[in-house]
Order: C-alpha cells, then sequence, then structure tokens
C-alpha cells in the first residue's frame, strides 16, 4: 500500500523495468488500465494513457520502525472506534473528521 494511497505505472528505458501497483482496493479494474499504460510506455508511445498523473509517480517511503508500525496500529484502532462511533449516534465520526487527513481523505 503506497503511502499516500496513490497508484502507478511506473516504466524505467535505461534498466527496462516497468511496475504498477499501489492500486489499495481498485485492482480489478486499474491492472487493466495499467497494463495498457505499460505497453505504451515500454513501446515508446506518448498517449492519453501516458499523461495520467500516475504515469511514473513515486510515492513517499513510510515512516521507519517502530513509527510505521505504531501510526498503522494506532490508525486501524481509530477507524474500529470511528465505526462504532457512527453505529451508536448514527452520524458521520468525529474521530474519523481527525483521522482523514492521516489517509490522504
Amino acid at each position: 500500500m503506497p503511502r499516500d494511497w496513490h497508484a502507478t505505472a511506473r516504466y524505467d528505458p535505461a534498466t527496462g523495468i516497468a511496475t504498477a501497483g499501489g492500486y489499495v482496493g481498485d485492482g480489478l479494474s486499474t491492472t487493466n488500465l495499467a497494463g495498457r499504460t505499460l505497453t505504451d510506455l515500454i513501446l515508446g508511445r506518448e498517449s492519453e494513457l501516458t499523461a495520467l498523473p500516475w504515469v511514473n509517480h513515486r510515492s513517499p517511503n513510510w515512516e521507519p520502525e517502530p513509527l510505521r508500525f505504531l501510526g498503522a496500529n494506532l490508525g486501524t484502532t481509530a477507524m474500529g472506534i470511528a465505526d462504532g462511533e457512527e453505529r451508536r449516534f448514527g452520524r458521520p465520526s468525529v474521530v474519523a473528521k481527525l483521522m482523514a487527513p492521516l489517509t490522504g481523505h
């Protein structure tokens, strides 16, 4: 899972290595788009696909351990609390609203 929740389709002509990933739950449709995008990148074709913002995107690195572990687990706990808050009070969660900037939403 990328740090900024941003998928990528990347090709390095110097090494010949192509990668795609970071779909964060949208893999079924995005893999088709990634394959078509990588095809154009590998063949050196400029197209609407190669102009997409995910082409050659580099996500920031995750924080070093144990900060990543602590942050991920605290975030999971907070969102569980948010789910309970929404079930109990029937309104959008205050906890979820506070967590939104940290999750890229």
